[in-house]
This record gives structure tokens, C-alpha cells and sequence, in this order.
């Protein structure tokens, strides 16, 4: 695929991943770019939220639901005329369901081939997060 694509996760839930993606959609937006939003999982409150900062539906992205053939093909055509794609996990980078992780944000991103920007929430750390 060579749709210009990034996966916007966290360590666990609450972390701000719905801020920094409805950001980015914005900025992007902004400076005239066509941006297409995806949300993993069903879900519709914060798809509302990155189509009105992309200007573009958002389309949900679900293994569950989908299976990994139609999820590609779901992808792709709402990728189509976007400059970038983003794309919202849900709960934490490797959290799922599933004991093997199948249906994790990390899952989501290998099928697609993106790369992941962790959103890390400092909440109460008074050295950062790295040395």
C-alpha cells in the first residue's frame, strides 16, 4: 500500500490517543491536506469527532467484524484521494480480547503496514519517560 498512513496508540486507555489523532486530522486539514480519519473497533462517538477535524467521514476499522480481507478493502477505498490517513487504536498498543492479541491496535497496524505513534500519558512522572 502506498497510502501515507500512521497508527496513533497508547500504553493503556485514557491516554489522550482521541486528542492527538482529532489534533492531527486538524493541523493537517489545516494546512490543505486531505485527511482521512479511521477509528479501530465499532465505535461512533469519536469517529463524530475525527470527521469534523478531517472535514471526511470516518470510516471504523474492526477484525472482529471484518475480517482481515474486508478491513484491507474498507482501508483502502476510504484511503483514495487522501494525502495522509490516520488511523486511532483503541485501549492499549497490544490490548485485546483475544489471549493471542489478534485483534490489538499492534495487530492493526502490521496488516496495514503503519507505523505507530505512542501517545504516553505523564500523568504523575517527575522524571519523563525515557533516561
Amino acid at each position: 500500500m502506498e497510502m501515507p498512513r500512521i497508527v496513533i496508540s497508547a500504553a493503556h486507555r485514557s491516554s489522550g490517543k482521541t486528542t492527538v489523532a482529532i489534533g492531527l486530522c486538524a493541523a493537517f486539514a489545516g494546512l490543505g491536506r486531505s485527511v482521512q480519519a479511521f477509528k479501530k473497533g465499532p465505535d461512533y462517538i469519536d469517529p463524530m469527532w475525527l470527521s469534523a477535524a478531517s472535514g471526511r467521514s470516518c470510516r471504523n476499522l474492526d477484525h472482529y467484524l471484518m475480517g482481515e480481507e474486508d478491513l484491507l478493502s474498507v482501508f483502502s477505498r476510504g484511503a483514495e484521494g487522501a494525502d495522509i490517513n490516520i488511523i486511532e487504536g483503541n485501549a492499549g498498543l497490544f490490548d485485546s480480547i483475544d489471549v493471542d492479541g489478534k485483534g490489538s491496535t499492534a495487530t492493526l497496524a502490521r496488516l496495514l503496514d503503519a507505523p505507530v505513534v505512542l501517545v504516553v500519558d505523564c500523568h504523575g512522572m517527575n522524571r519523563g519517560i525515557a533516561p
